[in-house]
């Protein structure tokens, strides 16, 4: 049985070739393929931001899912989540552990070679877009509000620039 998405992948076939033995692919025609990944869940580390030598930015965190089965358990799962320049830029100043977040990108693995010559794996979702499901991070809120009280109290104690003090009011 073929799920909605790949339905609408598939061209549709002639009512004359549509029976059970039918080969639903033309000889010689290429089927396209799909690299898509649609998360949602929760930050599992504030994401680490770096610069790289060429000047772009690469955020990396880990993103925990849940898989509820039908015997009432429980199962999550763990994701590396990696985004670049303006993305990644925004990934590392608005979120933080704990955030809920949705994740639209591509499966990407990478290999290496350590110093002992062992070959190593690492499959990771490259984000195009992330979006923000719970809001900002409570400190964000904190820091707001600490900066706006600083505001307030630098605006109760600086004297306007074009008032000039009057003479009489001259601390000795």
């Amino acid at each position: 049985m073929q799920g909605p998405l790949l339905a609408s992948l598939s061209p549709p076939l002639p009512a004359e070739n549509a029976g059970p033995t039918s080969n639903r692919r033309s000889a010689g025609k290429e089927t396209g393929t799909v690299n898509k990944v649609l998360l949602t869940g929760r930050l599992t580390r504030d994401p680490e931001m770096r610069s790289l030598a060429s000047g772009k930015s690469v955020t990396q965190f880990g993103l925990a899912t849940n898989e509820f089965r039908t015997n009432g358990g429980e199962k999550s799962e763990y994701h590396n989540v990696v985004t670049w320049d303006r993305l990644a830029e925004i990934c590392g100043t608005y979120l933080g552990k704990g955030q809920q977040v949705a994740v639209e990108g591509r499966l990407q693995t990478r290999s290496w070679d350590d110093d002992r010559g062992a070959r190593h794996w690492k499959t990771e979702v490259v984000a195009s877009s992330v979006e923000m499901l719970s809001g900002r991070r409570k400190k964000d809120y904190e820091a707001e509000a600490a900066a706006e009280g600083l505001a307030a109290q630098a605006a109760l104690i600086e004297a306007p620039a074009s008032e000039p003090i009057p003479a009489g009011e001259v601390a000795a």
